[in-house]
């Protein structure tokens, strides 16, 4: 019997003592969340004019505050309504508590909640809001605990940041730039008033869905803060009958859709808490030339399906597939000013400047050229625009023929380079590459950088490699920026929470020298002037481009550039369908790069409007008497097709 009592005795005993340790271990483990404060932060991403593109958070949306930036009127008004005797209290109001109990204990249920800004803090971050006696009772204990580990002014600290404030706004300046669009400092008291009504019951006293319960719950705060003689009358009165505009925004912000998936492919292996983390990410995009670049985008899908209509050719196939892309940047630093992957992300976010992978046609012809120009030839040299007819091994060994022609089946016999490719004439350009040898031209566009999906035969004359227009757009920038070579680069700089700064620098190569490409520019030049580009003329800017049309008119092209700004347009169909046969490149992209232009130019009416004349160049009057010719002095150029492009950090100057 004895051995039965001092069981029964030992376990009276270990109850209370293994509960107590249960209640210290619960103390340490639970508060740990509030003592070493990790919210989870959004990620802001801005253009390169600081305006914001969007907001990256998973669950919450939040902006953090340090206690110092928040204003102090700010913290009276919360005091006043919440907690008025917070800075002497230990976590619990003892007073409020005895009168909670009363009434609690008449009710026959918790009924009072008698809450200090500690308790509520604990409440919405430790504990579930259930009204249970037990809950009540952790909340008490885990309040004292918080207020023996940290600072009064830590805990309104937390309070502020980690408060729900309705609408998807957790913490104060999140709800601050959501509702008001304005930074705390700049808040008015009836605004503040309205914040800090909030919490009470968020979803109530929403702005955005109860304007005028808001404005008398904020009226109540003001009349609280008066009560206590923290405000004058006439403060009182000025904040009462103030009626502050609410903005009713969506919490992400996302004006950049296709951007932004970008900067999250880019930067998601570096940071993967990217939605969580609270950092600040600069990018290089304009948003202005951004919104220009949709517009134009949507006129050329509009017009392309107007003239099928009139045609009698539209159909729902036609209207679903049909789609484009836009790429602007500045040739000289690679920094990407405008990304448009399709016209309508809602219905399709696939990027197609990244990720559609499309034969450019004629627009890859001028680096064929290239290489022909820097092997020796010039602009005025002689090619056979003549049909020819090509034998090649087929997959089952026999021999079979090739007879390529011009989009017109026109045929000019000896024809310069420079109509050559003004004109697009695809039959100048298979021949000059056959007689020059294949080997030749895939050596020289190696050199230049251009190694991927190169297809082994003459077809490369006609653009068959695959390449994204992101590609292109790289490619191109050896002409646009006189000769570099450069990556697209779309991300700026990337600011940590604690606030180390993450600068990306770009490199260029220099793949050829400013001479030697000049004299491709000069007749890029041409094209718009009086070729194929007609279209993609804009009034008092000098712009250099090709045009690309692929076979059965599958892709339209428009690759071309300014002294300072490059652009590549492209047209299609998502699912590799012929589009109709008069949608080339220069009626279908080109119109859209000139949109593009123009608002530009309207945007930025200081940018720079004629290339320069590298030294060693020498113009003078073509073959033909009317257009003018260059000619490079090329004992004067130095090889620079392996040199590093020098670095610089002068700004996009439009």
């Amino acid at each position: 019997m004895r051995k039965y009592l001092l069981i029964t005795v030992g376990i009276a005993i270990l109850i209370p003592v293994a509960f107590l340790g249960y209640l210290i271990y619960s103390f340490e483990y639970e508060t740990q969340k509030l003592i070493k404060y990790q919210p989870r932060l959004t990620t802001e991403v801005y253009d390169r004019n600081g305006n914001k593109i969007a907001n990256l958070f998973s669950d919450e949306h939040r902006y953090y505050v340090s206690y110092e930036n928040i204003p102090p009127r700010l913290i009276e008004a919360l005091l006043a309504i919440e907690d008025t005797t917070f800075f002497e209290h230990s976590g619990v109001n003892p007073d409020a508590v005895m009168r909670a109990i009363i009434k609690d204990v008449s009710a026959g249920k918790l009924k009072e909640g008698a809450s200090t800004i500690t308790q509520q803090l604990v409440k919405n971050t430790l504990l579930t809001r259930e009204k249970k006696f037990s809950r009540k009772f952790k909340e008490v204990l885990y309040s004292i605990r918080i207020e023996q580990e940290l600072t009064k002014e830590q805990i309104l600290e937390r309070y502020f940041n980690e408060i729900y404030l309705g609408h998807g706004y957790y913490g104060i300046k999140t709800a601050a730039d959501g509702y008001f669009r304005k930074p705390l400092k700049e808040l008015s008291l009836k605004e503040m008033a309205m914040l800090v009504g909030l919490p009470k019951a968020p979803n109530f006293y929403s702005p955005t869905k109860n304007y005028e319960l808001s404005l008398g719950r904020a009226n109540r705060v003001i009349g609280r803060m008066f009560d206590l003689g923290w405000i004058d009358q006439a403060t009182y009165e000025k904040a009462t009958q103030e009626r502050p505009k609410v903005y009713n925004d969506t919490l992400s912000k996302n004006s950049g859709p296709y951007i932004i998936d970008e900067v999250m492919r880019q930067l998601g292996d570096a940071f993967p808490d990217i939605r969580s983390g609270g950092y600040k990410i600069y990018t290089t995009i304009d948003m202005r030339l951004q919104e220009a670049g949709y517009k134009a985008l949507q006129s050329g899908r509009d017009e392309i399906l107007k003239r099928a209509q009139e045609a009698g050719d539209l159909d729902e196939n036609m209207q679903r597939q049909l789609n484009g892309a836009l790429i602007s940047l500045n040739p000289h630093t690679g920094e990407v000013l405008a990304m448009v992957g399709g016209y309508d992300y809602s219905l399709s976010p696939y990027n197609r400047v990244t990720q559609a992978k499309r034969q450019p046609g004629s627009a890859f012809k001028p680096f064929l050229y290239q290489v022909a120009l820097d092997s020796g030839m010039s602009p005025s040299s002689l090619v056979p625009d003549i049909a020819r007819t090509y034998t090649y091994a087929g997959n089952d060994g026999e021999e079979k023929t090739w007879q390529p022609k011009n989009y017109k089946n026109e045929y000019k016999g000896m024809v310069t380079i420079r109509d050559a490719l003004t004109h697009s004439r695809n039959l100048a350009t298979i021949n000059m590459v056959s007689d020059m040898g294949f080997g030749k031209i895939t050596e020289g566009l190696r050199r230049f950088g251009i190694t991927e999906n190169l297809p082994p035969d003459l077809s490369i004359a006609l653009g068959t490699i695959s390449i994204s227009p992101m590609d292109l757009a790289k490619y191109y920038t050896m002409f646009a920026s006189g000769g570099a070579m450069t990556n697209p680069m779309l991300i700026r700089e990337v600011i940590t929470p604690t606030g180390e700064n993450i600068k990306y620098q770009n490199k260029s190569r220099q793949v050829d020298t400013p001479q030697q490409i000049y004299l491709m520019t000069s007749i890029l030049k041409d094209v718009v002037s009086h070729g194929t580009g007609t279209n993609a003329r804009v009034a008092g800017i000098e712009i250099a481009g090709k045009t690309g049309t692929t076979n059965d008119n599958v892709d339209a092209w428009f690759a071309g550039y300014s002294p300072t700004v490059e652009t590549i347009v492209w047209f299609g169909h998502d699912n590799n369908t012929p589009m109709r046969r008069s949608e080339t490149g220069g009626r279908a992209a080109a119109p859209v790069f000139r949109y593009y232009y123009e608002d530009m130019l309207r945007i930025y009416p200081n940018t720079k409007r004629y290339f320069d004349v590298p030294a060693g160049v020498y113009v003078g009057s073509g073959n033909d008497g009317n257009n003018s010719e260059s000619y490079t002095d090329t004992s004067a150029v130095p090889d620079a097709t392996q040199e590093e492009a020098p670095k610089t950090d002068e700004k996009l100057v439009f």
